[in-house]
């Protein structure tokens, strides 16, 4: 927008919200950003895999079937999965348009302005850093009976959070204590100085361990198939017992927990500009990994549930009961290796899309410049990995799996929202745009607005994906327990302030649209 007449700018406060930029000005940020480009389709794809098969599979399967859905827990995959498909074509549409990094951060920067930008992005880190915290809690479970069946005793307050939750009826009672989970907190340190070394190194032992960890399911699934029993698909949806247990509301709202299981696939949208070709391969990329994540998610669920039934698995470790149950020892050992070795896959490919996200975020002036500095032998931003890898291993250390994961859910189904929303912006805003990729199903014209079909519906099962969460929160404040609803408020209230404090005042593109230049 160029300058008045007179040389200077009216303040005009109620326009600045709305400060955008342009497809254009992404575009070339990304020819300068210093990145290496080196990822094939093919490792984008395994990058999707690795960070999504994970806790979620591992860990929160057997809690969402014995809290909310029991056996129905596959139509709830198959609802979190089809929610996560139609975000997985809009992502796929925008990132052949504007293959850029930062994901939906810098998708809400052209389609909403600078403040939703920020708000995204503080979304994002929910998504991705706040839940490796969650993924490290799963590995530390996981390496500590993998070690106590080698005969290596870990002591409890080495492996366990300061924090730690029980669940009542009505209410999440918090209790601290003398311990720090330093295993969970030590894996993230160690994915941390991976991710240092570059994109093309971090992409290889990430493929490695995907088909590690995929080998090792699979085996799970074989062997467990004799060992499924038909008594424990018995009443396939439990009767409901009121709110959200169980019944046709179990069903969705243990959909809203195993999205966390999906956090993942969309990593592959933030290594845009480290894609060899990021108009196709980000595309083919994201859709893969999600259909072979779901396809795995669905064969295991099933056999989780035919094996052992759905009352004992509210623990940390459900697959380890069920492959107990199987009665294989060394098969036991066997899928606790794949879990440690596979969770840190997850951590990997979390951790790498954080750190660009804020790559991204530090070069627009909203994070201080070390975020976004480089290494000068491995062009990775060193700095703002280190940084980010010391903040999650000290959330590893202190808090408990179970007190973030609906945090992490609500974020990410509302930055999915806000990258379907994008798609119909984007449509509208520039129609004669080349997209080598787009969403099938096509759309309706309401006078001039095109509402095309499948990002609606992926904003729909969004929401379908978050109220249940807001539900059980609004619900807990009511019956006396404060903590979620304070965590989440809290969250929300240092998002402000950072921005209000920091990013509105060292914004580039502000300071670009305040001068005029």
């Amino acid at each position: 927008m160029p300058p008045s007449s007179t040389g200077t700018r009216p303040a005009a406060p109620s326009r600045r919200p709305a400060l955008r930029k342009t497809i254009e000005q992404i575009e070339h940020e990304t020819e300068s950003h210093g990145l290496t480009r080196s990822l094939s389709a093919f490792q984008l794809t395994m990058l999707g895999i690795g960070s999504t098969i994970g806790a979620g599979i591992y860990v929160m399967t057997g809690t969402a079937a014995a809290e909310y859905a029991g056996p129905a827990i596959l139509l709830s995959f198959l609802v979190a999965g089809l929610a996560c498909l139609f975000t997985a074509l809009s992502y796929g549409e925008l990132a052949s348009t504007m293959p850029v990094a930062g994901s939906a951060y810098s998708y809400a920067y052209v389609s909403l302005g600078e403040t939703f930008a920020w708000a995204v992005g503080w979304l994002l880190l929910l998504e991705y850093g706040i839940s490796c915290a969650g993924v490290a809690s799963g590995f530390s479970g996981y390496a500590t009976s993998l070690l106590h069946d080698l005969g290596v005793q870990v002591p409890a307050f080495l492996a366990s959070s300061t924090l730690h939750s029980t669940v009542t009826a009505d209410a999440v009672q918090i209790a601290a204590g003398p311990r720090l989970d330093l295993v969970g907190a030590t894996a993230v340190c160690v994915v941390t100085g991976c991710l240092i070394l570059g994109a093309q190194e971090t992409a290889r032992i990430n493929a490695a361990i995907v088909v590690i960890k995929i080998g090792v399911l699979l085996l799970f699934v074989v062997f467990g198939l004799g060992a499924m029993h038909r008594a424990n698909w018995t009443p396939f949806i439990p009767p409901h017992q009121g709110g959200f247990r169980f019944g046709v509301p179990g069903i969705f709202r243990a959909a809203s927990v195993i999205f966390f299981a999906y956090v993942g696939f969309e990593a592959v949208s933030t290594a845009s500009s480290e894609a060899r070709n990021p108009r196709r391969d980000v595309p083919i990329g994201i859709v893969c990994a999600l259909v072979v994540c779901t396809l795995v998610y669905l064969l295991v669920a099933s056999v989780l549930i035919g094996v052992v039934s759905y009352t004992r698995l509210d623990v940390a470790d459900p697959i380890a009961i069920a492959v107990d149950a199987i009665g294989q020892p060394w098969l036991a050992i066997l899928i606790k290796l794949g879990a440690v070795i596979g969770l840190c896959s997850v951590l990997l490919g979390l951790l790498y899309g954080q750190t660009r996200i804020f790559f991204t975020m530090a070069r627009d002036g909203l994070l201080p410049p070390a975020f976004c500095r480089l290494h000068p032998r491995w062009n990775t931003p060193w700095v703002g990995t280190i940084l980010l890898g010391v903040l999650v291993a000290v959330a590893t250390a202190v808090l408990p799996i179970d007190i973030i994961s609906d945090l992490v859910s609500l974020g990410t189904a509302s930055a999915f929202g806000i990258v379907c929303f994008t798609v119909i912006w984007q449509r509208n805003a520039r129609p004669d745009m080349h997209r080598p990729f787009s969403v099938p199903g096509g759309g309706v014209r309401i006078g001039s607005l095109w509402i095309g079909i499948v990002p609606t519906l992926g904003i729909a099962f969004c929401v379908i994906m978050g109220a249940p969460l807001f539900v059980d929160m609004a619900r807990a404040l009511l019956l006396g327990n404060p903590v979620p609803m304070i965590l989440l408020g809290g969250y929300t209230v240092t998002g402000i302030g950072c921005y209000l404090l920091y990013g509105r005042r060292h914004s580039a593109l502000r300071r670009t649209h305040d001068t005029g230049l």
